[in-house]
């Protein structure tokens, strides 16, 4: 997954990749006002108000993500574009190693864990605490990091995942991304 870049960035876009560098889907934030592109353009005030993903393959969407306002901790519902719910990815922690529990039908059926405090590179285990897979954060170098928003975000799935877990995975970086790197100043 690799963020658009862009200078002057007033809502979130997404190239999803294969392995091979191919696009072969998008993620496009939908739904956001007038109000919220000015408020995004003048502060940062934006990443406490609701942010609305669509997942799209070449057919169309596919996945839903919402993350409701937040003030300290994060919330990520997964849908299918019909509305029919997948789970939530929630975050549990605020300090330390960032971790986000995996929840579809009101169990746990994995979680997002930091590496490192600095919360560039994650591992994803299912319930069992076995890891399926692992995010990590690619660094773009350093004039694209400096003067962008640019970020590209590898998710490397260990093997064919059965659902919800493998959509809760599909979401995983974009929930990393949109959760805790669209706060410029460090907070979650």
């Amino acid at each position: 997954m690799s963020q658009k870049t862009k200078v002057i960035e007033l809502t979130n876009e997404y190239a999803v990749l294969d392995g091979q560098g191919q696009q072969i889907g998008a993620v496009v934030q939908v739904g956001q006002s007038s109000l919220q592109k000015a408020v995004r353009l003048v502060s940062s005030l934006d990443q406490f108000l609701t942010h609305r993903l669509e997942v799209r393959d070449t057919r169309g969407p596919v996945l839903v993500l919402t993350r409701p306002a937040k003030v300290v901790r994060s919330r990520v519902v997964v849908q299918r574009p019909d509305g029919a719910s997948v789970g939530e990815i929630v975050q549990a922690n605020v300090f330390g190693r960032i971790r986000f529990d995996l929840v579809a039908d009101g169990r746990l059926v994995g979680a997002i864990q930091a590496e490192n405090w600095r919360a560039w590179d994650f591992a994803i285990a299912d319930a069992a605490g076995v890891e399926v897979a692992r995010i990590t954060k690619k660094w773009e170098g350093l004039a694209r990091t400096l003067f962008t928003t640019a970020d590209r975000y590898v998710v490397l799935v260990h093997y064919r995942l059965p659902d919800p877990l493998a959509s809760l995975v599909i979401a995983s970086a974009l929930t990393v991304d949109t959760a805790l790197k669209q706060d410029d100043r460090g907070f979650n």
